[in-house]
Parts: C-alpha cells; structure tokens; sequence
C-alpha cells in the first residue's frame, strides 16, 4: 500500500468520511483510517437506526440548539451548513424529508442509505478506506505533524485530521483515543461529561416505579437552580423504573449535568404538563368538568392521563372526594402541581451510556475559520471530538458533517503548500 498521502483522516464516522471527501474535491490524496471493520458504525445507530442527517433551521436556530459551544460553529457554518447538506444526498440520488421540529431523515428510514452514499463517494474519489486498522500514535515533532503509526506499518501525511468521534457507545470505537492523540501534540481537553442522557431521580414514586412507563406529549420540563429556570423544552417526556427519558429530558441533561459539576448536589426539574394554558385557564376549565356528582378521579378522566391523574390526586388527599365538594383553594392546589411538579434530579446516565460527549478538545487551541490546531502544524479537528455539542434532532450530526467538510478542505490546502 502507498505510504505518502496529502491528508490522512482518522476515524471513518460522518466528520471523518465527510472530511475525507472534502479532502479529495479539493485535490489531495487521501488515507481514511477506521479502527472497525465497517464505517459509519455509531451513525448506522442514530435515529433509531433511521438517521437523522441534519436539522431544517436557520444557522442561527442551529446554534441556539447547539449549547455547548454553538457560537464556535459560525464561522464553520458561513462555509458548509445544513442547507448543503441536504443538496450533498439530494445531488447524489439520496431522498430526503422533513418530520418535526425540522429533522431531517432519508425517505427510506435507514441509516445505511446515508452511510452508502458517502461510501460511494469516497470510493468515486478514489480515497483510499483502511478498516480494522488502530492507530496507535501520531508521528509529529513540537511544531508539526508528519504522518500517523498503526499496528503493523506508518503512513506519512504533512496534515491530519482527528476524527475519533467522543467516549459515548464505546462498543462501536468511541473510547476517547483521539483525545490521547491532541494530548500528545500539546492540546488540553476539557472535562467529559454526559450530555443526552437519562436522568435519574431517587424520588419515591420512581422507586416504587408508580409512573413508569408513562408516555406524555408535548410537556414543558424546565432545569431549575434556586428559583431560576436555567432552560426549558416542550417535547414528549416518558417516565421510567430511573427517572425520566424521551426528549424533554434528554435536552435537559447538559444543564443538569452543568449544575451537578458546579456542586449541586442534585438538580430539581419541573414539569408542566400544560405549557399552552395559564394557570387561571386551567382552573377555568377543572371548574366546568366538576358540574357533576360524580368522583373527581371520573370527572376528571380526560384531563391527564389515569396514571398520573391518580398520582395528583393522591398526592393531595383528593382521591375518594365527589367533583361537587371539591373547593377553589383544593382545585388550585391541583392546577398547581399539574404546572409545577418538580422531580429531584440526581445524576444522568453514565458517558458510555449517552448520546453525546460533553467537554473535548479544548476550542482555545484550534482556528474556528480552518478547525486547525493552533499549537501543531497540519494537525486538524472535526466533529464530537471537539469540545462542542448539541441536542439530539440532527443537531450533532451537522455538526460532524460541516466541520469535516470544513476541515478537510482547508487540510487540502495546505497539504498543497508542501507540494511546492
């Protein structure tokens, strides 16, 4: 095999084999560099194995959904955004549609679609794929990179770019070596953390699993500090044998996780099960459906689900009292906990155990215009492995695919300088 390529690209997720096609557009002879026997392991996960490629918002909705850091990407994004993304696959026969909240998925439901037709890509390109192939050391001196050491060989390349994903799933190779590589070069790497995860609460109703399994829609859950409301999402919200899963929570878990880090000892959420209606709305309402004598569990039966109904009801003494003998003060008392039902937060699940790496390869030391390192020459980042990242909903995925593009084509560039 060919020992001397323009660029080498390690880690074949969506930033490295976006990076890597990126790279030969523009004129370099690529190596990409995979650990796994297939690529795109961890994107075959995704979306439920579906692939939610990209988000269809605005640059700026993009970064307000990108909490970790987002503001780094504008410079990125003014390059290769989500707009492109979509005109990638669509220019290359891969249909795509829109679901909510803007997510972006191919029409065939299927990860491999997306995975295929960057592989077929790469192969148009003629870079060249090495699979199952660890590397164990980058080969550099104190100013600049030469080319990367594997298990039985070295290949030479005057730039690299890391692309080795975080330490989330790590069955599928995302166990932090590229944060070892940037630490070899004199990079420092913020603290990891899970981000998309679970929550887990120690409340008593969770221990005793009386909700679990309940699905809500369209439910606002805010991370609290103090009185403070830190952040809010309305999305489905599910209740399980830990604590709380499904969108709503997973979104609050880098708050959560923000707070617990600054010494929290555990963080509150609250949920309002009904965020379009005021509470004066609601009591509007209760006041209407109890025109009956009939129980209150019965006449209220459509206004939450049983479960949860149950739950209120019981949390308030009200679960054996007649719908006429209820009083304003019990009715608000009711109203209020269906608006502020706060539910103690202890932890989140574990890094291996989330979607997304917090923390990474530190934003100070790399160019946000190239994603090069400031501190070794022809060294270069994209995706999860740098300190950035976002909700789930396509937001990290175009996160991954834009900075690989970015970062392959200016390692292009200036592998084309040392041909002169």
């Amino acid at each position: 095999m060919e020992k001397n390529y323009d660029v080498i690209v390690i880690g074949a997720g969506p930033a490295g084999m976006m990076a890597a096609i990126s790279a030969a557009e523009n004129d370099a002879e690529v190596l990409l560099v995979e650990k796994n026997k297939r690529l795109g392991k961890k994107m075959l996960l995704t979306g439920g194995g579906r692939c939610n490629v990209t988000n269809n918002r605005p640059v700026d909705d993009l970064i307000t959904h990108i909490p970790g850091n987002g503001k780094f990407l504008y410079s990125t994004f003014a390059q290769w955004n989500n707009t492109d993304i979509m005109e990638f696959f669509s220019s290359r026969n891969v249909a795509l549609k829109e679901e909510d909240h803007g997510r972006v998925f191919p029409v065939t439901d299927r990860a491999k679609t997306i995975v295929d037709a960057l592989y077929e890509e790469l192969k148009r390109l003629h870079v060249t794929v090495l699979t199952n192939t660890s590397v164990t050391k980058l080969v550099h001196d104190d100013t600049q990179v030469y080319g990367i050491r594997c298990d039985k060989e070295e290949f030479n390349a005057p730039c690299i770019i890391i692309t080795t994903g975080g330490k989330t799933y790590p069955g599928t190779g995302s166990t932090g070596d590229g944060y070892k590589m940037a630490k070899s070069c004199g990079h420092t790497v913020t603290p990891l953390f899970p981000t998309e995860a679970p929550l887990i609460s120690d409340a008593a109703f969770i221990q005793s699993k009386t909700l679990q399994g309940l699905s809500l829609q369209d439910v606002k859950l805010s991370v609290l500090a103090g009185k403070k409301i830190v952040t809010s999402h309305t999305m489905d919200l599910l209740f399980t044998h830990f604590g709380l899963s499904g969108p709503a929570a997973l979104r609050c878990s880098y708050a959560i996780n923000q707070e617990l880090r600054n010494g929290a000892p555990h963080v509150p959420v609250c949920l309002d099960c009904f965020p379009k209606q005021t509470n004066a709305e609601l009591l509007a309402d209760l006041s209407l459906r109890l025109e009956t004598k009939k129980s209150l569990k019965n006449a209220l039966s459509q206004w939450l689900p049983e479960r949860l109904l149950q739950f209120f009801l019981n949390q308030l003494d009200l679960n054996d009292m007649t719908a006429d003998k209820v009083t304003v003060d019990q009715l608000e008392k009711l109203v209020l906990l269906a608006k502020n039902f706060e539910i103690p937060i202890i932890r989140t699940f574990a890094l291996e155990r989330a979607f997304v790496t917090g923390g990474g390869v530190n934003l100070k030391e790399v160019i946000p215009k190239t994603l090069a390192s400031k501190l070794c020459q022809g060294l270069f980042f994209a995706g999860e492995v740098l300190d950035v990242n976002g909700y789930t909903g396509g937001y990290n995925i175009t996160t991954a695919l834009c900075t690989g593009h970015v970062a392959g084509k200016n390692a292009a560039e200036v592998a084309s300088w040392q041909k002169y």
